[in-house]
């Protein structure tokens, strides 16, 4: 069962103004994987679960027709808001049933956004539509972010913001298990296909103000699911979380720029030539 979340307009604006995108780093990982296990050249790139199409600004400037997919057309139009590259396009569609020819697509990615599907659906329809030896990359992070603040203690910091992953931990969709890591593990283990990657600790560190860093955070499921619960508690225990931070840091505005380090991991895999 695929769950459909993130598709107000207010929401897919905060993440289009506060998600973050993969690294060019790991999108080079996953370019290389690619090459090793194709080699080009290259014509489509998918996009599933695009949101607000921030990876699939990333894919634009290495295939000729990149696709972003997703079922929320209040994210699409705000994707398209962003779109200025000639070669991307946008389809709403469920991830499960995507518009695409059997054998047709050289690159299908999902940032942040294979958990919400019916993932064992989902891996059949990317077997469909993926070429031979086409690839499909898996990529995602963990809320565990960590901030770091010039010489202050970056421990005091991160106590904090584990209190605020903990107080969100019982608003977290049960859908998405303990740990999302562990459903993407599980994928990993259940696709048959011989060439496949894991990798499961990739830190990539993102110079942000404070703000953004609590929009981001307060743009997961589990904030949202709190806003909607009890707005009253969720904005009290932000406001609270802000505070705290800034006093640490020394600081009296959330403007402050801070860096975030974010845990991402990510699953790499090509389909057999005879398949």
């Amino acid at each position: 069962m695929a769950y459909r979340l993130f598709e107000g307009k207010e929401h897919a604006a905060s993440y289009w103004k506060y998600r973050i995108s993969p690294s060019d780093h790991l999108i080079q990982q996953v370019l290389d994987f690619l090459e090793k296990q194709k080699g080009g050249p290259f014509e489509l790139a998918v996009d599933v679960g695009c949101g607000s199409g921030q990876g699939t600004l990333l894919l634009a400037k290495h295939f000729p027709s990149v696709v972003g997919t997703d079922v929320s057309p209040a994210q699409l139009e705000v994707a398209l808001q962003h779109a200025k590259e000639p070669n991307i396009t946008y389809r709403q569609c469920v991830a499960e049933e995507l518009p695409f020819a059997d054998g047709s697509v050289d690159l299908m990615t999902a940032m942040s956004a294979f958990h919400w599907f019916d993932r064992p659906r989902f891996l059949r329809e990317a077997h469909r539509v993926l070429k031979p030896r086409g690839c499909l990359a898996l990529l995602n992070y963990t809320i565990d972010m960590e901030l770091s603040y010039s010489d202050r203690c970056s421990h005091t910091l991160n106590h904090v913001c584990k209190e605020f992953y903990a107080a969100l931990q019982p608003y977290r969709s049960p859908h998405l298990g303990p740990s999302s890591i562990e459903l993407y593990r599980e994928a990993y283990e259940s696709i048959p296909y011989p060439d496949k990657e894991w990798q499961e600790c990739v830190w990539v560190r993102k110079p942000m103000p404070l703000s953004s860093y609590m929009g981001l955070v307060e743009s997961f499921s589990s904030y949202q699911a709190l806003l909607r619960e009890d707005p009253q508690k969720a904005t009290s225990l932000s406001q609270d979380i802000c505070q705290r931070l800034m006093s640490i840091m020394g600081v009296t505005s959330a403007e402050t720029e801070v860096v975030v380090g974010v845990k991402y991991f990510y699953l790499l895999t090509c389909k057999p030539e005879e398949a």
